[in-house]
């Protein structure tokens, strides 16, 4: 048997499942850039590479002919449990997706038609987690041991990821709006109250729930956190509180809910505010009470969890109006902290961006890469709605598609490189003084540069969008002093 790192390219081995040649083949040429690929039309060929090799990921397609992308990867799960598995299905069938969850321990439930960035992604996650549990399992078996050394090295472990995590590593310019936040942050976080936390996506919520466990007494236990928005019901409520085997279709066994695995510890909701009035009523109980009932369980089982809630919501309005319950927002609202969005932090968008940037040389091995001033400009310029997420995906992507050691806005997406022209607008909202002509020239120049910043600096495609020839376009660019604006 092969390692799950092939001696040649040391790439990490991912096994796609499906019966579809041209799906197959779909997924090797996105994954293949960063991956071995191994392909498989059926069950069976699949379990022969299975024994042939160790495969770190398998994606494998739901609708199979004989036997489905479920019961397969339930035998996976029996025979290979090491092995992240990712369902590809092109239904919406809750039932499948609950027997996923329950029967095959699936890692991730795709939908088709799948986009590819969001498919490395998946797999990316999956591959580190993979390498971060087998790293968990060794230390468990070395920390059974008990010697001083390993306890040492534990601790010290600990200390690390509490300094990953410590409020002055949240990166923010000197005086800033945050810098009030993450002072009363610190001083909460070594008491158990509750916590909510309001910002657009994008803001930074989850560090800051990260950073007010590791400053807590409970740094020691578990983080552990959930999407509300991404389950209904029947599945947020199974997922949180557990279930018994047999509660409902699909239940073939026990399931610990993520409060009980966070018991000692910190949990995080992330988007408490679209979750359904019913499940807030359960919701509530718990918090009150410190106890909760598995679906289909007869007796309770109590729970030490400290909850931090997060939202993009105006939870107050919803409170008004009745969609979200007054009991529980005064519950989880103890003590609230609002994150701005980037747009309102201009002096930590440089820091930010640098940061983001250095993350990025490291990760994609790019030493020498730094911004050109006129990529300064477009960050600058452009207002940010997806804030630090979108950034980091803009820097990500800037500095994959880069050639040689600069980063021009050329690189950025269309919309973000508009930023680099977004600050010339001002001349339409302000003519500058001088003659007539003087101004017509300043706002011919500025439609000129934004239609050129569309296109890429391409002439002919911007001339044919202003009505002009290119001749004519080169023309102006040169009367305007623009034929090196570039």
């Amino acid at each position: 048997m092969t390692s799950p790192f092939d001696s040649q390219s040391d790439l990490p081995m991912i096994l796609v499942v499906d019966d579809e040649l041209r799906s197959r083949e779909s997924l090797r040429r996105v994954l293949d850039q960063e991956f071995q690929v191994l392909l498989a039309e059926s069950a069976g060929q699949a379990r022969e590479l299975l024994e042939q090799h160790v495969v770190a990921v398998i994606l494998c397609d739901q609708r199979m002919p004989h036997v489905s992308g479920i019961e397969f990867l339930k035998e996976v799960r029996e025979r290979w449990p090491g092995v992240v598995r990712i369902v590809l299905s092109g239904y919406t069938d809750s039932e499948d997706i609950i027997a996923g969850v329950n029967q095959a321990g699936i890692y991730q439930y795709l939908l088709k038609p799948w986009l590819p960035e969001n498919l490395l992604n998946t797999v990316r996650n999956a591959v580190e987690s993979q390498s971060l549990q087998n790293h968990m399992q060794r230390l468990d078996l070395e920390l059974r041991a008990g010697t001083p050394a390993l306890r040492r090295r534990s601790r010290e472990t600990l200390e690390r990821v509490r300094d990953t995590f410590d409020f002055s590593r949240i990166v923010r310019s000197p005086g800033g709006p945050l810098d009030a936040v993450c002072e009363l942050a610190a001083r909460v976080a070594r008491y158990d109250l509750s916590v909510l936390l309001l910002g657009e996506s994008g803001t930074g919520k989850e560090l800051l729930a990260r950073a007010i466990h590791y400053a807590s007494p409970r740094a020691s236990n578990a983080f552990v956190m959930e999407n509300c928005a991404a389950l209904p019901d029947t599945l947020l409520e199974s997922e949180l509180f557990g279930h018994k085997r047999g509660a409902f279709t699909g239940a073939h066994q026990d399931h610990i809910g993520l409060f009980q695995r966070a018991n000692g510890g910190t949990l995080l909701l992330d988007e408490i505010g679209d979750t359904s009035p019913a499940f807030q009523v359960k919701l509530l109980r718990v918090l009150q009470e410190g106890e909760l009932r598995p679906v289909g369980a007869s007796s309770t089982v109590r729970v030490d969890v400290r909850v931090i809630a997060a939202t993009h919501r105006d939870l107050e309005q919803d409170v008004a109006t009745g969609r979200f319950r007054s009991d529980l927002y005064y519950r989880l609202s103890t003590v609230s902290l609002g994150l701005p969005p980037l747009r309102e932090r201009t002096a930590d968008l440089m820091p930010i961006a640098k940061k983001l940037l250095d993350d990025a040389r490291l990760e994609l091995d790019l030493p020498n890469l730094h911004f050109a001033d006129d990529a300064l400009a477009s960050l600058i310029g452009y207002p940010w709605p997806g804030n630090i997420r979108e950034l980091r995906n803009e820097i990500y992507r800037a500095a994959a598609l880069s050639e040689g050691s600069q980063i021009g806005a050329h690189s950025f997406s269309w919309r973000v490189m508009q930023g680099q022209g977004r600050n010339t607008n001002d001349i339409r909202l302000s003519p500058p003084t001088g003659t007539l002509q003087e101004q017509l020239d300043a706002i011919e120049a500025t439609i000129l540069k934004e239609s050129l910043l569309r296109h890429r600096w391409n002439k002919t495609h911007a001339a044919r969008e202003l009505g002009l020839s290119r001749v004519g376009l080169r023309q102006k660019l040169r009367r305007l002093g623009l034929e090196e604006a570039r």
